[in-house]
């Protein structure tokens, strides 16, 4: 996908100069976030870096932490490659869970300040967390599928025990117990485990 990747949140309604700020808003602020970290970051930085008014930037964005995850959300979504490669289920989810790490380790800095962003209680965020958690939840479904039959779903219950697996390894590398690096190895093995007799 293009660098402009917009969130239905933000589309709605914007006229071409309003997608404008908004993608200079979001330029500035992966920018501000690789320069400062996530705890020094403020919405009035990344206005300054962006040219516009704090109000204008208040407009977009309603917290640090919405920002967090429209960047997030926009990264992940960058990212979308094709169908994930193998000639089995449990290699595409293989390959699915390389390919999901390896584009959130591309950006420290926001792997860093998107877990406790994601935690949070904002209204904006959590109408993104669901986004981001139903994209894990499609890429994890399409590799499963694989070249199924016309309207045969993937298994509910391998499904969902794959995305809290992938889930919570975000969180104990958001939390410092494991790198992003390291859970990449581990999330391999798991879809291992998991995908025994289920195949």
């Amino acid at each position: 996908m293009s660098s402009q990747v917009t969130s239905p949140a933000l589309r709605q309604g914007l006229n071409a100069r309003q997608a404008e700020t908004v993608q200079n808003l979001m330029a500035a602020g992966l920018a501000e976030l690789r320069a400062v970290g996530h705890e020094a970051l403020t919405i009035r930085t990344v206005a300054q870096r962006a040219g516009v008014s704090p109000a204008t930037a208040y407009t977009y964005l309603s917290s640090k932490n919405h920002l967090f995850a429209e960047l997030f959300w926009r990264h992940l979504n960058e990212g979308a490659d094709g169908a994930p490669a193998g000639s089995g289920a449990t290699e595409r989810l293989q390959a699915t869970v390389r390919a999901l790490t390896a584009r959130i380790v591309a950006e420290p800095e926001l792997a860093a300040a998107v877990t406790p962003a994601l935690l949070g209680s904002d209204p904006d965020v959590a109408r993104l967390r669901l986004r981001i958690g139903g994209e894990f939840y499609a890429r994890f479904e399409a590799a499963l599928a694989g070249p199924r039959p016309a309207g045969e779903p993937a298994d509910p219950a391998v499904l969902g025990v794959l995305v809290l697996t992938f889930t919570g390894a975000l969180l104990q590398a958001g939390m410092g117990l494991l790198t992003y690096d390291q859970i990449a190895d581990r999330l391999v093995s798991a879809v291992e485990v998991i995908m025994r007799g289920n195949e």
